[in-house]
């Protein structure tokens, strides 16, 4: 078995990443839905987190999640009360996703926030994806973001420097969707398996 982090910082195209690993064959998991799961209706994460936050984060009785970064981009004690809350439980269900994992499977871990969540020593590699800067704003306006809040949530990250230094891989995407599928067929095909071999 391998589990491999997948980082980069918003706008990079780590989903994209993430769904070709998916179709090439790998067991794809997502912390950002992890990270939903944690705070859905019933849970004992969403009575948590509206205690703390209060009623106005609700829209239709779900957590607004939009409502809610807006809170924690802008205030950085309440980002940690956050986390504080969502992290263990966030870390429960990955740790429960690989005990339902079978020898000899590659996990793509998608992880934004592994540099911040001082999580590397979990994984058996590193992959990061990066792009321009100008390349990662545009496509989060295309998203529907603004400029206040790419700003906000690009400060909230580590820097590309940060995500490289402790990177194995790094897979640009500053082209087409094609060229990056290249980058990620090389690793699927040469690196991963050696890698996963190494380790069994």
């Amino acid at each position: 078995m391998l589990i491999v982090a997948l980082t980069g910082g918003i706008g990079a195209g780590k989903s994209l990443v993430g769904g070709f690993f998916s179709d090439l064959g790998a067991r794809v998991a997502d912390a950002d839905q992890f990270a939903r799961v944690a705070i859905e209706r019933g849970s004992d994460g969403f009575d948590a987190v509206v205690a703390e936050f209060g009623d106005g984060i609700l829209k239709n009785g779900d957590i607004d999640r939009r409502a809610l970064a807006e809170i924690i981009f802008k205030d950085s004690g309440a980002k940690k009360k956050l986390e504080a809350i969502v992290h263990p439980i966030v870390r429960a269900l990955f740790e429960d996703f690989v005990a339902h994992l079978h020898s000899q499977e590659i996990l793509i871990y998608e992880i934004p926030l592994l540099v911040e969540s001082k999580a590397i020593e979990r994984f058996d590699a590193v992959i990061t994806v990066e792009a321009d800067l100008n390349l990662r704003k545009s496509r989060l306006r295309e998203r529907g973001l603004v400029n206040s809040e790419i700003a906000s949530r690009i400060a909230s990250q580590a820097t590309p420097e940060e995500r490289i230094a402790v990177a194995d891989f790094v897979l640009e995407n500053n082209a087409s969707p094609d060229q990056l599928l290249r980058q990620v067929e090389h690793l699927w095909e040469n690196i991963l398996p050696t890698l996963e071999r190494k380790n069994s």
